[in-house]
This record gives structure tokens, sequence and C-alpha cells, in this order.
């Protein structure tokens, strides 16, 4: 007869006290996206394996872990990452009708060059096998979970007194080029971190004009959907 599991003993689940919370919080309404303010001073490594333990805590369906993060300290490999994003930037502006597309160029987009480190977060969907608790019916999940890792870096940073930003603009193909991901693995995120002196007090596309915080209770829908008017 196999024996039972033996489990750890459960932690309570009682509400942090009042200092606790509102740190969290904290970190939550003051996070921010940077793109231009990076201080060139390298993150300690030890700093950066906490932020790294961070994501690796996050939650994933059916336990799958499917994150990587390929760490980008080389000058010349973060180049050659902002010679594609310039391309694929010089693109995307092209979208934009010509009363935005001004603003659009305005928007600082320096990160790769001036943080000292970047972070490419991937996908392994075959970390679990073919068949994944939680995945069976919808096989984004696992994604949906490296997602997850990105947000519990991105507040470690922010209690860290550490400036991330996430840059999307890139064709695939490239990064994929540049780092040597196989096919299989699914890019993410491209993080840029580093120190920073400010924050903006609102997100930076607010207070230039690009695009406002919408209001919650447009957003909060009871018992099924309903459209915004």
């Amino acid at each position: 007869m196999r024996p039972e599991p033996v489990f750890p003993a459960l932690q309570p689940a009682a509400p942090f006290d009042r200092c606790e919370r509102a740190a969290v919080y904290k970190a939550i309404e003051t996070r921010r996206d940077v793109r231009d303010q990076f201080r060139p001073d390298p993150l300690p490594d030890d700093l950066v394996m906490r932020l790294l333990r961070a994501a690796h805590a996050a939650p994933s369906v059916g336990f799958m872990q499917p994150w990587n993060f390929i760490l980008v300290r080389s000058p010349t490999v973060r180049e050659r990452a902002w010679q594609a994003f310039s391309r694929a930037n010089e693109d995307a502006a092209a979208l934009f009708p010509p009363e935005r597309r001004d603003l659009y160029r305005s928007l600082k987009l320096e990160g790769i060059r001036k943080a000292p480190l970047s972070i490419c977060v991937t996908c392994d969907p075959d970390r679990a096998g073919p068949v994944v608790l939680g995945r069976t019916h919808n096989p984004r999940m696992d994604v949906y979970s490296t997602v997850c890792a990105v947000q519990n870096l991105w507040l470690a940073a922010r209690a860290e007194g550490v400036g991330v930003g996430w840059v999307s603009i890139f064709e695939e193909t490239d990064v994929r080029a540049i780092l040597g991901i196989p096919e299989r693995i699914e890019i993410v995120a491209w993080l840029c971190l580093g120190y920073v002196d400010e924050l903006y007090c609102d997100p930076e596309l607010a207070v230039k004009g690009w695009r406002q915080r919408l209001p919650l209770e447009d957003l909060i829908f009871e018992d099924g959907w309903r459209d915004n008017p």
C-alpha cells in the first residue's frame, strides 16, 4: 500500500496588518511603465535574483511554471534589439492618423539602450506535457500564467525602487534571431530594468495626452454582459 502523502501545515489566511496592506497597494498604484528615464548603473545580482524569485512565485495553471527569463546585459545584443525595435517603431508610427503620429513619435522609447538590463520573458507550452490540468479547454492559459510572472516581477521591482518598461514593438522573428529562441517557445515580454530617480505620478501616456484611465464603474458588470453606453 502506498503511503499517504505528507503535506506541510497550512498557513493562516488572516489579512495583512494595515502597514503591510498599504505597502501592497502602494506598489500596485505607483507602478509605472518606464520608457526613457533609466540610470546606467547596473543592478546588483542579488537584487535581480529577488525579482526573478518574485516572478517565479507567480500562479500558473496546472502549476506548469511555463516561464523562462533571458537576461540581456550585453550592449551589443541590446543594440541589435534596439535596431529591431526602431524598424518596427517606424512601421507602427505609419499606422496612426497624421494628427496622432507626431505625438506618437514624441514618446521617447529609449529603454533598450539606456537600461542596464533587459529580460526577455518566454513561455514554454510543452513544460508540463501535452495535457495540463486547467489548460484542457483553453490552450492560452500557459501564456496568461506567464503574464502573471511579469506582473509579479514588476511589482517587486517597484518595491525595490527599480523601474521597468515593457517593450512590445518588435517583429517576433527579429527577437528570435537575436536571442536564438526556438520556434516552439512563445515570446511574451521584453522588459527593460534599471534604477530611476523619478516616476510619473500618473501613467506617462495619460500625462502626455495619449489616453486617459477609464472610469472603473463603466467596466464592472453583474451577472452578465452589458454593452457600454
